[in-house]
């Protein structure tokens, strides 16, 4: 695309040099990926600027820096705007050629369930027929081909590339996970979402937001950037009652709302829910009808993950015997409440629970499924939330007959100094401490008799420990698996 033509888009900006008539190749906030002709946007970042590398993209073949300050370089066009943040996701959405114009996109939001939901609705619209693309913790998926991602939400630039490559690949519907910190960062500035989903709202990343206030205001970006008007196309919102900001998140989207809730009087309702070790039957009442589902994923939390992605279904116009055949094929997420089997005697569970409410959830789950002791399993992320910490160590404490205090991604904090934080004003003395986390793992399955249940919570999916900077392989699940072998 032609520069001038790019740029175009940007409503006020200062050019220092003459901007040459050239044709963008790429656009880069990395410098070490810059290649000839790219255009470099400088991103002011928590930990590193992109302004000081400037002058590297220039080596590397950049032909023009957008910038929001001056910058000492003579030999491209420096294009000053207020905020690069904004002006890369306007520069983005127009290279790509606005992608979400043309794709059916679903955000969802909150502080847990994000992930299970994201699944069951991209399974959902492959039932119709529909190729599919995702975005989450855990993966990118475009149609059949599977992808890593670094953050739970990427960055405008990504997002906008992956949004191109789906709408190339035939993808019609595109779900995606999104963060309060991407909300916050304008991570997605520039994505036309068409139905946004909220989960719940409990403590977590208040090393970020500060305050629930705060929490709350960037979650409810996603329903207020859908938009005032009514477009041919419908957008809703999916909003969770049972949840105390439910009520709050109605008066921030002026588009149709469906809720949803085991309590409140809400749209979406499951009712005569049994709960199973081995499953989970109820029957869902909706504005179009009842289904009984009887599905294979087990606890309460999962039954408001299926309202949820209900609430996507209604929206998108799928029937309800769809959407029954849909959560009764449903096997569970890799690190969502995941059982690890090889024959023993008793149950465990990996679990990505890192907040309080989460950890609640899986416990009270576990208690229901269990005749026998819960060995659990926890630690505390570094650098992060520290009034959360206290608050774990109770819950599981309180849940669990027997809690072993571990590490979990430390960062550049010591993990004694995380685990006292847990520990400090806890009542009770039904737990231990072992920092290293192998080990925690091993004393837990060691201890465990028959009929007993392991829930080794915290990291789930993630297959690291990030410790004083450097990230080595960890993965819960084949540890377990390992000291299962062996016994």
């Amino acid at each position: 695309m032609n520069i001038h033509e790019l740029i175009s888009i940007l409503p006020f900006y200062q050019s220092y040099g003459t901007i040459p008539d050239i044709q963008i190749e790429g656009i880069e906030m990395d410098s070490r990926k810059v290649n000839s002709n790219f255009l470099f946007v400088c991103i002011e970042g928590f930990h590193v600027d992109g302004h000081q590398f400037a002058p590297h993209a220039v080596e590397r073949g950049a032909c023009a820096i957008i910038s929001q300050k001056p910058l000492d370089i003579q030999s491209v066009p420096v294009i000053v705007v207020n905020d690069t943040v904004k002006s890369l996701a306007m520069i983005a959405d127009k290279f790509y050629q606005s992608p979400t114009r043309s794709l059916r996109l679903i955000g969802i939001t909150g502080t847990n369930g994000k992930t299970s939901i994201s699944y069951m609705v991209e399974k959902m619209f492959q039932n119709i027929g529909e190729i599919t693309g995702l975005i989450g913790t855990i993966q990118m998926r475009i149609a059949e081909k599977e992808y890593d991602v670094r953050n739970t939400t990427p960055d405008s630039l990504f997002l906008q590339e992956s949004f191109h490559k789906m709408e190339k690949s035939g993808v019609s519907t595109a779900v995606m996970e999104v963060s309060s910190h991407a909300l916050d960062l304008g991570r997605v500035f520039g994505c036309d979402f068409d139905i946004a989903v909220f989960t719940n709202l409990t403590q977590d990343h208040l090393d970020y937001h500060q305050t629930m206030e705060e929490y709350f205001r960037a979650k409810s970006m996603l329903f207020s950037q859908l938009g005032n008007t009514y477009d041919k196309d419908p957008k809703f919102a999916i909003i969770n009652l049972d949840d105390s900001y439910g009520e709050k998140l109605l008066r921030c989207t002026v588009q149709p709302v469906i809720t949803y809730g085991l309590e409140a009087t809400a749209d979406i309702v499951a009712k005569d829910i049994v709960y199973e070790p081995t499953g989970t039957t109820f029957t869902i009442r909706t504005p179009i009808g009842e289904e009984e589902i009887s599905t294979p994923l087990v606890g309460k939390f999962n039954v408001y993950n299926i309202l949820a992605a209900t609430g996507v279904g209604l929206a998108a116009g799928i029937s309800l015997p769809v959407m029954k055949k849909t959560f009764e094929q449903l096997s569970g997420v890799r690190g969502r409440f995941e059982s690890v089997l090889t024959g023993q005697s008793f149950g465990v569970i990996i679990d990505y629970a890192h907040t309080p409410a989460s950890l609640e959830n899986v416990l009270e789950t576990a208690k229901e499924m269990t005749n026998g002791k819960i060995h659990v399993v926890i630690g505390c992320g570094g650098d992060r939330d520290r009034t959360k910490r206290p608050k774990m160590a109770q819950v599981a404490i309180k849940y669990g007959d027997i809690a072993i205090f571990t590490s979990d991604n430390p960062r550049s904090e010591d993990p004694q100094d995380i685990v006292n934080d847990m520990i400090s004003g806890i009542n009770g003395d039904n737990y231990i401490v072992e920092l290293d986390r192998k080990k925690a793992i091993e004393k837990a399955i060691l201890a465990a008799k028959p009929d007993d249940l392991v829930l080794i919570a915290g990291k789930g999916h993630e297959t690291y420990q990030e410790i004083n900077g450097n990230v080595y392989p960890f993965d819960d699940r084949a540890i377990a698996l390992q000291v299962l072998r062996d016994l």
